[in-house]
């Protein structure tokens, strides 16, 4: 009997040492794993960046001057420091910045009597308005009497959001002036530098390449040089792209790239324009992923908004378009540096706009951080798998736009058919009677606030304002690029048309803005829907400031055009 107890703890004393052994092996092999993860890591990003230089030299050795230096440098430059902030905070570089600024330009302020401070600002940016539009020479379709139209339009729209603005001594001026400053900086560095023109032009370059790549992908599907013999077939020229695109960005989402960069274009507008953190966030993301999909980022805070934390992230889905559309847009022959430029000026618009409109009046629960919380609900398994839910997501959006377009082309044929016949006995029929040009004349005004040419464009304008705002921007833009009746506007009225269509503005959105953000925070619908017509009607004008702030600075407008499809 002993024995046998003996012999029973022994060998339960054995299977412990074999347990425990069994224990420290699997904790060395996993300790050995991650070593090695961690060390094959640290050699990928090394030849990742030797690879890179070694491109970057050969570059400046071999194609200097007829290649161009400054897209290859910035392309290097932001691929180094990404790679160098995996190792070191950013704070290493942010904190002297923030030292010397506060050393130099927040000191100078503090000079400043507190009540003087924003009338004095104020006077700095209308000024650097007035020598950016006015000092540049003359051309024939940029004239300063042009310019001096566009001023005034610009003035109006912000009179009228001021005039309008449902408490204005709640309205954070320093905000406002901000927002415009830096909408005037984007424009004036894209529209009158040449180095704002060579990396605006080489994103749209990159644009119109992804093009090309889903043509490849639709000529395998029927037959080599297929695509090129339909290019004037819309759902063959712009569907497939959108469908690759949404999926290439679900792949950039999945990689943490796209979140990284939102991050940094939200805490830079946070930090300038003292907004909360989640009116950066979508801010910033509105032109990247769309007015809906940019809510979803702030998933966890849409409970907790205030009613003009509401306004401010319906606002900026309107007065901007997604990355999605914009391919699409590019692939009809629209202008991708206007298309480009006029999305990132829309950011600080947007802010500026609806903070004049709809100002703070209580305390925000993000007013002190950025943060883009993760989506654990919709997380790829792994980069394959977010590519497939990509293009599983981009057939729906592609045929839910072909499926719009479709019915409301068909719809405003029926409308036309009706007035038409009505215009008939009322003596209308040269021009026929129609729903475009009831907008034309509705919107007459606008286009000429804009700035646009006043020599038989204005009611060309108008129409496809109209258009956009009652219709969408995907008809208007479709009508600017296809109807014959828009193929002699003047390259500046065509190029402020470009700006002043580029937005979600429109009933269609206004219905998918209520519906994404009352099924996200159930609710909140009853908030949503009494903010969201204001929304709409300021992220409009936010548009239009962008189109009228173009109508200042267009100097080269033939270096914006695109041919027609």
């Amino acid at each position: 009997m002993k024995s046998s107890v003996e012999g029973s703890s022994h060998h339960g004393h054995s299977e412990g040492e074999n347990h425990e052994e069994a224990s420290t092996s699997s904790a060395f092999h996993l300790w050995n794993r991650r070593c090695f993860s961690k060390y094959f890591k640290h050699v990928a990003y090394a030849a990742i960046w030797a690879l890179f230089t070694g491109w970057w030299i050969t570059g400046l050795i071999f194609h200097r001057y007829d290649l161009g230096w400054l897209i290859p440098f910035l392309l290097y430059l932001a691929i180094t420091l990404r790679l160098i902030f995996l190792y070191i905070p950013i704070s290493v570089l942010t904190r002297p910045v923030f030292f010397v600024w506060k050393q130099t330009a927040s000191r100078l302020v503090g000079y400043v009597p507190e009540k003087l401070r924003i009338p004095g600002a104020a006077l700095v940016t209308i000024a650097v308005i007035l020598i950016g539009s006015f000092v540049s020479p003359e051309s024939a379709n940029n004239t300063r009497a042009d310019r001096a139209v566009s001023l005034f339009g610009l003035v109006v729209f912000l009179f009228i959001l001021w005039l309008s603005s449902r408490n204005r001594k709640k309205i954070v001026w320093h905000t406002v002036i901000v927002g415009m400053l830096v909408q005037f900086i984007v424009a004036l560095f894209v529209l009158r530098t040449k180095a704002g023109y060579d990396i605006f032009n080489f994103i749209s370059t990159l644009a119109r390449e992804l093009l090309s790549f889903a043509e490849q992908g639709v000529d395998f599907l029927v037959e080599p040089g297929w695509s090129e013999k339909h290019s004037s077939w819309f759902i063959v020229s712009v569907i497939p792209a959108i469908i690759f695109f949404v999926s290439l960005v679900q792949l950039l989402y999945y990689s943490g790239v796209l979140q990284w960069a939102i991050q940094k274009f939200a805490i830079f507008f946070f930090w300038c324009m003292r907004v909360s953190g989640a009116e950066a966030v979508v801010a910033a993301a509105s032109p990247f992923i769309g007015q809906g999909e940019s809510a979803m980022l702030i998933k966890p805070f849409i409970p907790y908004l205030t009613m003009a934390e509401v306004h401010q992230i319906m606002c900026s889905g309107f007065a901007t378009i997604a990355g999605s559309v914009l391919v699409a847009y590019i692939g009809m022959g629209v202008s991708p540096q206007a298309l480009i430029s006029s999305c990132v000026m829309s950011i600080p618009a947007s802010l500026a706009v609806s903070k004049l409109r709809w100002p703070e009046e209580e305390d925000t629960l993000t007013a002190g951080n950025v943060t883009v919380p993760e989506d654990e609900d919709h997380k790829a398994a792994n980069a394959l798998h977010a590519f497939t839910n990509g293009a599983w997501t981009g057939i729906n959006i592609a045929g839910l736009i072909t499926a719009t377009l479709l019915c409301i082309i068909s719809l405003v044929g029926l409308i036309n058919g009706l007035f038409t016949w009505w215009g008939h006995y009322l003596n209308i029929n040269n021009p026929p009677l129609t729903i475009q040009l009831i907008l034309g004349y509705l919107c007459y005004p606008i286009a000429f606030l804009l700035g646009v040419s006043r020599d038989g464009d204005l009611l060309k304008v108008g129409k496809l304002i109209g258009t956009k705002l009652v219709m969408n921007e995907f008809v208007a833009y479709h009508a600017l690029q296809t109807d014959p009746e828009y193929h002699d506007l003047s390259p500046r009225s065509r190029l402020i048309a470009t700006y002043a269509l580029c937005g979600f503005a429109n009933i269609g959105s206004l219905g998918n803005q209520i519906g994404v953000l009352a099924q996200l925070a159930p609710g909140r619908a009853g908030d949503v829907s009494r903010v969201a017509v204001s929304a709409m009607l300021t992220g409009a004008l936010g548009t239009f400031t962008s189109a009228a702030i173009a109508g200042l600075l267009i100097t080269d407008e033939g270096g914006f055009s695109q041919p027609s499809s």
